[in-house]
């Protein structure tokens, strides 16, 4: 039997999470013990992993439950339902990348070019709300999509000649894996 910490540590969540998780209905503890501790089995652990496996694919708490109380066929459905949403993700992300491209050729920024910087760049990203991967995920995707535009952005930023290299190198090694 695993604690809640225990618990937490052999999925690589923290307490708080799998806490919520079970405040959310979405995890039971298989027991309580004397002094009311609530314990977990091979059965949680497997749960959990699966709850885990769905956040990463972006489903909400919400259609989790739905999924964990759901017949097999209706899994599906809420799976493919995400595979749209994330087309519609991914096709607003390429809108904000041609505008962005549109913003970088355009006449109007050309003298502030001199200020934008790598760090102002990540900055504003960030504050939009991208974490690390999307960043790299954006790169991966300027980079399959426009190779040259993506080497002039990177210089734009004023970003030396060998970590612009770098980055282009990664980016493409995306498409290796």
């Amino acid at each position: 039997m695993l604690s809640v910490s225990q618990l937490a540590r052999q999925c690589g969540l923290s307490r708080t999470a799998v806490l919520y998780y079970e405040s959310m209905g979405l995890l039971k503890p298989s027991l309580r013990s004397a002094a009311n501790y609530r314990c977990y089995g091979e059965k949680e652990v497997a749960a959990l992993k699966q709850i885990c496996l769905y956040r990463s694919v972006g489903l909400s708490v919400r259609d989790i439950h739905r999924m964990l109380s759901a017949p097999k066929s209706g899994i599906a459905g809420l799976l493919k339902r995400r595979l749209v949403e994330i087309d519609s993700e991914i096709s607003e992300l390429r809108t904000h990348q041609k505008a962005i491209l549109g913003l970088l050729q355009s006449k109007t920024i050309v003298g502030r070019d001199k200020d934008m910087t790598k760090e102002k760049w990540v900055a504003i990203m960030r504050a939009a709300g991208l974490t690390e991967e999307n960043m790299h995920r954006w790169h991966h995707e300027f980079e399959r999509a426009a190779p040259q535009d993506h080497e002039e952005f990177l210089k734009f930023l004023h970003i030396p000649d060998e970590e612009v290299r770098t980055i282009r190198k990664w980016s493409r090694e995306e498409d290796a894996k």
